[in-house]
């Protein structure tokens, strides 16, 4: 969830290769994130692997938005270049075969070498689901985060509105953050509830490092009558990451969509997950 700092995508392209795109859903609660870590099982490992064994070379991929250990995907996007020539089809049902049930290659789209996932994004979209109830969901264990008080979801509209626009979002970055500025512009921070569902909707051009889970711990502060909507502005302005609420847990975070130039022609699907699509 970090920021792009826009260099000559083409400078990535190796000669005689071309570029596939990907749209990657999974459930992280097994991985230790998105990222290639040592002696770590992640989604970039076992997606390479599983794209490897299809190409018949090794594949390196490059993806939108890198998540936590924990968090979910609907709507991840990736690109990888090869010199391997498939059917597209091959690469989504051939990478299915090889991958665990849990991650799952959802589509896949040829673009031209202007093309990339992390630099040429225009714009992030993650959700965060909160079940809001004074028993645990046992159904959905580590799928959303669970929240026992009652949450007053106009209190956290209130504050959510005092955090849209362009800003220095240091008092929502985590520490070991290693972004080089700390401003972000986010479009839209809307605060949804149906039943015992409250989802936050949250759209930006890009994301810190914990800057969603951040905005959540403090936001559920404060729809729980612990803090006054007012307090978001007061947190924003000091750029400190002490003057906020607690990091809320990485179960109930979905990345689910990356934004591109409409020239590329990306598929577009409803956004996920999938358990709110009929409301949300």
């Amino acid at each position: 969830m970090d920021q792009f700092l826009s260099p000559d995508p083409a400078a990535y392209v190796v000669s005689g290769y071309h570029r596939i795109v990907l749209g990657v859903a999974y459930n992280g609660r097994h991985y230790h994130g998105w990222q290639q870590q040592v002696d770590q099982v992640t989604i970039q490992q076992l997606l390479e692997q599983a794209l490897s064994h299809i190409a018949d070379e090794p594949i390196k991929v490059v993806c939108a938005g890198r998540t936590d250990a924990g968090v979910h995907a609907s709507g991840q996007v990736v690109h990888f270049d090869t010199s391997a020539k498939r059917p597209l089809k091959a690469w989504v049902h051939g990478s299915n075969i090889n991958l665990p049930d849990d991650i799952a290659v959802q589509w896949a789209h040829p673009v031209d070498d202007s093309f990339h996932a992390r630099f040429g994004a225009k714009a992030r979209h993650y959700r965060y689901v909160i079940y809001n109830h004074p028993m645990r969901p046992a159904l959905m264990d580590k799928e959303v985060c669970w929240n026992y008080r009652p949450l007053e979801v106009g209190l956290m509209q209130q504050a959510s509105d005092l955090l849209v626009g362009r800003h220095d979002f240091s008092s929502f970055r985590a520490a070991s953050c290693q972004s080089h500025s700390a401003v972000r512009t986010i479009y839209h921070l809307r605060v949804i509830q149906s039943g015992r569902y409250i989802v936050l909707d949250v759209r930006a051009n890009a994301f810190l490092h914990h800057m969603i889970r951040n905005l959540a711990g403090l936001l559920m502060k404060i729809g729980a009558g612990q803090a006054v909507p007012e307090w978001a502005a007061q947190v924003l302005a000091a750029q400190d990451r002490r003057q906020s609420a607690a990091t809320a847990p990485p179960y109930g975070l979905y990345f689910v969509a990356a934004e591109y130039d409409a020239q590329f022609n990306l598929p577009r699907y409803p956004l996920g997950p999938h358990f709110l699509m009929p409301w949300l």
